[in-house]
């Protein structure tokens, strides 16, 4: 007989995870300590818009809703590029033209949760999780009117989030270690509104950035012709959220940084004063299942910040690790839990250093025309030697290559790049017979190096 599963968090994880383990004949009762966002009113200017990439899709596909989401998605093919000079440029991110797909995280949260009860999922809103007795499975709750409610569980999940309850128990066991680190950076959300008919009055199939050095603005396009920009900037210093303290501030600091953006943006002040500034955290602990009893999954056992925009993909990996697991092991959870951790560990830590690494490429290198000139080589380099070489954002994009080797694949990545641009202009090089031999022995070397790690899932 299947095991009683509960889960914790109605969030995007914890709500794909309990349609994952409903179609296997597992009873779920799902714990959300928000009122129902689909009757009341969701809190507003909280949410990076997500941009959903081949891990998310597949994990979507293995429940079933992949075809009931695509419509509300919207396909991405590069970066759009606003410089300071008011220059644009377009830079793709793959070489076979394929996209990440901008999506609203409330939208896309409301769809889980009405298809996680279709599916038979029992959800509770309004429980907050206090904390977990991680050794005797018990789950402790406060309700809105402050009285207790404790749920003995069986099989146990938190999905609950960068904060979670149940993370937050295991992280008070013996020998385990956790942390949480802040970026010196927080994000607040805006908008720009569509045009007179409800189109976009920008390119709609691009992740639009404003590259300025130390700090950045994104825009990712909705289907009502919107786009959900989020201004990314220091909390402190000479440029930073402090120094925004008025209109007048924050009229000029548009007017100087972001002219093009701000005149698509009649309600910036309204925006800007009115959503809250939010923080930017990195998690790690370094257990994530208690014996074949409970298990941490999505942002509880790997927050990161949403620089790759792999936060949701990695979450929705997980999900679909749980499910092969499921497939090779049957109902031997405590089996399935360990090999969990073992496999995706070493991954949430590695997607958390790529997500760190991308601010630094997103909010500076993209304006750096060396950086471009990489950016272009390694597009035609795929196109080449296809077979020997893909870059390492295509591999965390648009493969289920893990995170945890395609960062491995960076510095052997660096190191021929370096070696190639130092040789002088690449195009005009690659049309000579001789370089074009050498070339394709450096790309063999670096084939063979990369080739001795793990690409498997």
């Amino acid at each position: 007989m299947a095991r009683k599963v509960t889960v914790l968090g109605a969030g995007l994880v914890g709500s794909l995870l309990s349609v994952i383990l409903r179609k296997r004949g597992y009873e779920v009762e799902l714990y959300e300590r928000r009122p129902d966002m689909r009757s009341a009113s969701i809190s507003a200017g909280k949410s990076i818009n997500l941009a959903t990439s081949h891990r998310g899709w597949k994990a979507l596909e293995l429940a079933g809703l992949k075809d009931q989401l695509l419509p509300i998605a919207i396909p991405m093919y590069g970066r759009y590029l606003h410089q300071p000079d008011g220059n644009t440029a377009f830079q793709p991110y793959s070489k076979n033209n394929e996209a990440i797909f901008s999506v609203s995280r409330g939208e896309l949260n409301k769809k889980l949760m009405t298809l996680a009860e279709e599916h038979g999922v029992k959800i509770f809103f309004e429980h907050r999780c206090t904390h977990v007795d991680v050794p005797n499975n018990t789950v402790h709750f406060e309700l809105p009117d402050k009285s207790q409610k404790v749920v003995q569980a069986d099989l146990l999940f938190g999905a609950d989030g960068a904060f979670s309850a149940l993370r937050d128990s295991y992280s008070k066991l013996a020998r385990v270690n956790s942390d949480q680190h802040y970026l010196d950076y927080g994000y607040k959300e805006l908008c720009i509104l569509s045009g007179k008919d409800g189109e976009w009055v920008m390119e709609k199939n691009a992740l639009h950035i404003w590259p300025r050095g130390n700090y950045m603005l994104i825009a990712l396009p909705n289907t009502d012709g919107t786009f959900t920009c989020t201004l990314f900037l220091p909390f402190e210093g000479e440029v930073s959220f402090e120094k925004l303290k008025t209109k007048e501030d924050v009229t000029k600091f548009f007017d100087s940084q972001f002219a093009d953006a701000k005149a698509l943006m009649p309600g910036l002040l309204d925006d800007f004063f009115t959503n809250p500034t939010s923080a930017l955290v990195t998690t790690h602990i370094s257990r994530w299942n208690y014996e074949n009893k409970s298990a941490l999954i999505g942002d509880a056992a790997h927050a990161i910040v949403p620089f790759y925009g792999q936060g949701m993909n990695a979450g929705f990996e997980d999900c679909t690790v749980l499910s092969g697991l499921m497939d090779k092991h049957g109902d031997d959870w405590g089996k399935i839990l360990s090999a969990y951790a073992t496999k995706r560990i070493p991954n949430g830590n590695a997607v958390a250093n790529l997500a760190l690494t991308n601010f630094i490429e997103m909010r500076d290198k993209v304006a750096d025309p060396k950086f471009l000139e990489r950016k272009k080589i390694e597009k035609e380099l795929g196109k080449r030697y296809p077979d020997q070489f893909v870059s390492v954002y295509e591999m965390v994009s648009f493969s289920h290559t893990p995170y945890s080797t395609a960062i491995q694949c960076i510095q052997a990545q660096d190191q021929l790049l370096h070696r190639i641009m130092s040789e002088g202009d690449f195009f005009e090089n690659v049309e000579k017979g001789s370089f074009g031999d050498t070339l394709g022995k450096w790309v063999t070397d670096y084939h063979n190096a990369v080739q001795q790690l793990d690409f498997g899932q």
